[in-house]
């Protein structure tokens, strides 16, 4: 094959894959050596969080990566998109008209990894643990409308909700609904270290440098029973410190496959390129960039100073100053991609403007230059994020407004101090959970939000969330959607930027590439196999 890009467009908001040549798709082997899968996510314990991989902490595409290959869940996205359908349950559904009680059958005979029978009891067990624990990562958010869990027999599962919520079978299918086995995880406290121990299609062991992971093994589960067909026998997962190491071990055939992050350049260099033996596959993506504020600080308290902030940033000159066709402008917290989606900021602000931003400053009353620190980290999101930054720091300043300084730190770092509320205004990323408009929005506007933010809303909270969710016709919901997507444009607690596509790059033996990433990036390890290359 001479065409190195392979392109998966988007359908009707959902992410279909298209089956070309080689890299494509394919049966795969489930013998031979292991496929090497490279990676610039890193994984560390550390002390202000030394649980990562705790399926009731763990709340980040790189952690979640590795927990979808070794804990199952009673759902599961599917391989084309579309509804989660049942995954270790044998079926679900919801048994009433007000979409407040969902009962699951387990599958006959599932067995966690050791061999142990799985009961009812310990997907209860599992679900209230998370709720239980509340960790402070925000996860045991994803379960907030869960009221209790009732079983019967060893086999059934009734959730009673508090709320109507039609997006729960989605939630069911996130890690933090991860069915753990009770002699491996205590009931009020989280697992420390990196052991992980379910029933999914993996085991893991690891390798580690200190308190970072090093390389991850993942090696078929014998006992695994559920949907997915597993191609290959074992994937080893390595941590690059950078995209250009990584892309070096890819090109010398240290590794077969490399994921999240690659640089634009690699990614424009590796399309470019019509020979060789390594394919880029191209996909629409769901991943969304946006500022955050901690909207009690002092420095941005006035939501006039947030409200010329989104003013002045022009989305179009970021995008294709830093990331080119990689990515697009966005003017909401929900994709554009996404049932209910409404460009809400641009609908407010729309093009760009200083007089305009300087306008809501004077009305305000606000001395200028304002001074900030836009904090951002520098080992999770890409190459990128810096010259991102850096394109940010540049309009900002332009302006006369604003006296911006930015500030780069480690995840581990940013992370906590994100959350302790440390930082004013910082950048963050989102791989959706689900791919569902609630997904966008809950997260961040909710009680319990994830990033820990004082700002709260009562009409979101109290009426519009319940209200959207109430709505099983996800296209009867985009009102109350809208309406709060309009609220965020108004009150400027979060700026939207961009979302971006997503790629894998693989030497042309390796099959199964199109199916490697869902449209929440979630990594399919199972989908790898080996072929012919060209």
């Amino acid at each position: 094959m001479n065409r190195k890009t392979l392109v998966l467009p988007a359908v009707a908001g959902l992410l279909v894959p298209v089956l070309a040549a080689c890299g494509g798709s394919g049966s795969g082997s489930s013998s031979g050596d292991a496929i090497v899968v490279g990676t610039t996510d890193r994984f560390e314990a550390t002390k202000d969080a030394p649980a990562p991989l705790d399926p009731a902490y763990a709340y980040d595409v790189g952690t979640w990566n590795i927990l979808r290959q070794t804990i199952q869940t009673l759902m599961i996205q599917p391989k084309g998109e579309g509804d989660p359908v049942p995954e270790a349950a044998e079926k679900c559904g919801f048994t009433d008209t007000g979409n407040e009680r969902y009962a699951c059958t387990l599958r006959d005979g599932l067995k966690f990894a050791n061999g142990n029978k799985i009961t009812a009891q310990d997907v209860k067990y599992s679900i209230d643990r998370a709720m239980r624990i509340k960790a402070d990562s925000g996860v045991f958010a994803l379960l907030s409308t869960v009221d209790t869990v009732e079983t019967q027999g060893d086999r059934e599962v009734i959730f009673h909700l508090k709320t109507a919520d039609a997006t729960f079978p989605y939630k069911l299918s996130t890690p933090v609904a991860g069915i753990v086995n009770p002699d491996d995880y205590e009931k009020g406290k989280l697992r420390d270290g990196f052991e992980v121990d379910g029933s999914g299609p993996y085991t893991l062991s690891v390798n580690k440098k200190g308190d970072a992971i090093t390389t991850a093994t993942f090696t078929k589960n014998p006992n695994y029973k559920g949907t997915l067909k597993v191609n290959n026998s074992k994937v080893e997962m390595r941590s690059f410190d950078d995209a250009t190491a990584m892309g070096t071990a890819l090109s010398k055939g240290d590794i077969d496959v490399m994921t999240r992050t690659m640089s634009p350049e690699q990614i424009e260099k590796l399309g470019a390129d019509t020979g060789g033996n390594v394919d880029l596959v191209e996909m629409p993506g769901l991943e969304i960039r946006y500022l955050a504020f901690n909207t009690a600080a002092a420095t941005v308290k006035t939501k006039a100073v947030r409200e010329a902030m989104a003013q002045v940033i022009d989305r179009g000159e970021l995008v294709s100053k830093v990331y080119g066709t990689e990515a697009e402008p966005l003017y909401s917290l929900v994709p554009a991609t996404i049932t209910g989606h409404s460009n809400s900021f641009f609908n407010k602000y729309g093009d760009p403007s200083v007089t305009k931003a300087k306008t809501l400053m004077t009305k305000a009353g606000i001395t200028t230059p304002v001074k900030l620190t836009l904090h951002y980290t520098t080992d999770h999101y890409g190459p990128a994020t810096k010259d991102e930054f850096e394109q940010l720091q540049k309009q900002l300043n332009a302006s006369g407004l604003f006296d911006v300084s930015i500030k780069g730190t480690p995840w581990s770092t940013f992370r906590q101090a994100e959350q302790k509320g440390q930082y004013d205004v910082y950048g963050m990323g989102w791989f959706p959970d689900f791919p569902d408009a609630d997904n966008y929005l809950a997260p961040f506007l909710d009680k319990d939000n994830t990033l820990g933010s004082p700002y709260a809303n009562t009409e979101i909270i109290d009426t519009l969330i319940p209200e959207s969710r109430r709505e099983a016709d996800r296209l009867a919901a985009s009102k109350s959607l809208t309406t709060i997507q309009d609220i965020v444009a108004r009150d400027v607690p979060i700026i939207p930027l961009w979302q971006g596509k997503q790629y894998v790059a693989a030497r042309n033996d390796v099959t199964g590439t199109a199916y490697v990433l869902n449209s929440s990036s979630t990594l399919q390890l199972w989908e790898l196999g080996r072929g012919v290359g060209n």
